[in-house]
């Protein structure tokens, strides 16, 4: 399978996702661990309080005598219900329960214990609690306990989430004689703030999680951003390097044909025909002499040395476009110049000048695919600047392409496919220029209508 982008994308998704679900494993680990020890030591402490507190006793101090005023003053009734009715005695030992319930809850001096305990041990908690009973067995034989109440029901306190971590005892007192009973009580504590304190004490241990997964994805893009920048100056490079062989070929091949013809018995009799070959010689080899400059200069020139002097972009432009439609004479190109700067006097370097508009010229030449192929150049003024217009018809570019085209090396798909010479520096030179000038270009341009570069040149 090809190793692409997106191969790499899924790769760091899967893994940001593994490395997550680790991190979310741990944590919730660690919080169950901080959950199972929390409040462990002060819950012992007062667990061994309420002990002492009840020593003989059930439920809460003075319990006892609620219970056995209900269970032991109806024992003999519950005994003859038994023995005729079993029905009947389930709904007599529930009444009973009831009644002793609802004594015990009004007169449940849990609260008032707690507070005590904590006054005594100099525990700074804010608690909750809840006291129940789970189930009350009555006996009337020795040790053969009949179910009186098997529902787990609350005495007092506002604890609602009972659970094994908030269980501070589970009592059952019972009597080994005849007539008795067995009952089974516990009390939960917590604190007010379990979760949020507990989270807090975490909160070290999450923000380091956090931290580490965020420099993973940080350390990821920026690797991933050098990974995509370095791809894509190998893919320039690599079509720099095609390009520039064609580029090489074309004057080479021409130089060696023209070599070649002039070695022709034939031609050399008649020194006319040397003539036309040696300005093709001349001019391929200066060509190539260019290109050759041109590739040297692209490794090391980040700034360009000016010679700047006071000239006249009105002429400089005249000149410009008298040149150029020599050159495209039979390339079926229209060049027109309007002239509407009122001040057209600016300090400039006139070769790199000609090189901005020289390249900007050849672009719009070279990427048209129309018939009649159109360069209209317009300047105008204001108090800053003096503004200069290049407009074409050519096939223009889209928005993703105009962020790239001063790129060096850069050249449009759509442009390669369309077998348009070049090496991606034409435009590239033209911003350095305009940058070592410190004047400003800027790009307006439609799919298939055209393109409009705009240079402000500064007084």
């Amino acid at each position: 399978m090809k190793y692409t982008t997106s191969v790499h994308t899924l790769i760091a998704i899967a893994s940001l996702l593994a490395l997550s679900y680790v991190q979310f494993f741990l944590l919730y680990n660690t919080y169950e661990l901080k959950n199972e020890h929390y409040f462990f030591a002060e819950k012992g402490i007062i667990t061994n309080e309420y002990l002492a507190a009840i020593k003989n006793d059930k439920v809460m101090p003075g319990g006892a005598a609620i219970l056995d005023k209900y269970v032991m003053g109806n024992m003999q009734r519950l005994e003859d219900v038994y023995n005729h009715d079993r029905a009947a005695f389930h709904q007599l030992g529930r009444r009973v329960c009831d009644s002793a319930f609802h004594d015990l809850r009004l007169a449940s001096n849990i609260d008032s214990l707690l507070n005590a305990i904590l006054r005594r041990t100099h525990l700074d908690r804010k608690l909750r609690y809840a006291s129940t009973i789970e189930s009350v067995e009555i006996a009337f034989q020795q040790n053969r306990y009949i179910p009186l109440y098997e529902e787990p029901v609350r005495i007092s306190g506002t604890l609602q989430d009972l659970q094994p971590l908030n269980l501070a005892k589970n009592i059952t007192v019972s009597s080994a004689n005849d007539h008795s009973y067995r009952v089974s009580f516990s009390l939960y504590i917590d604190t007010y703030d379990r979760k949020s304190t507990i989270l807090r004490l975490m909160m070290p241990t999450f923000l380091l999680s956090l931290l580490s997964v965020a420099s993973v994805v940080l350390l990821y893009f920026v690797t991933f951003r050098n990974w995509l920048r370095q791809k894509k100056l190998s893919e320039m490079k690599s079509d720099f390097i095609n390009s520039i062989t064609h580029e090489f070929h074309t004057p080479l091949s021409a130089i060696i044909v023209a070599n070649r013809t002039m070695q022709n018995e034939k031609i050399v009799a008649n020194k006319e025909n040397l003539l036309p070959l040696t300005e093709v010689v001349h001019r391929q080899a200066e060509r190539l002499k260019t290109l050759i400059s041109q590739t040297l200069q692209i490794t090391s020139m980040n700034r360009l040395t000016l010679r700047q002097e006071d000239l006249s972009v009105h002429h400089l432009l005249d000149e410009l476009l008298l040149d150029y439609s020599l050159k495209t004479a039979e390339s079926n190109v229209t060049l027109t110049l309007h002239k509407n700067a009122q001040r057209d006097t600016v300090f400039l370097d006139p070769f790199w000048f000609t090189t901005i508009i020289l390249n900007i010229f050849d672009n719009a030449v070279k990427y048209n695919h129309r018939e009649h192929k159109e360069i209209i150049v317009t300047t105008f003024s204001d108090r800053k600047a003096l503004h200069l217009t290049i407009e074409d018809n050519g096939i223009g570019m889209t928005r993703e392409v105009q962020k790239h085209i001063f790129e060096k090396f850069y050249r449009d798909t759509k442009q390669v496919q369309s077998r348009a010479k070049g090496l991606g520096l034409g435009l590239f030179y033209v911003k350095l220029a305009v940058d070592s000038h410190h004047w400003k270009i800027n790009v307006k341009s439609t799919p298939e209508e055209g393109s409009i570069f705009t240079i402000s040149i500064t007084y």
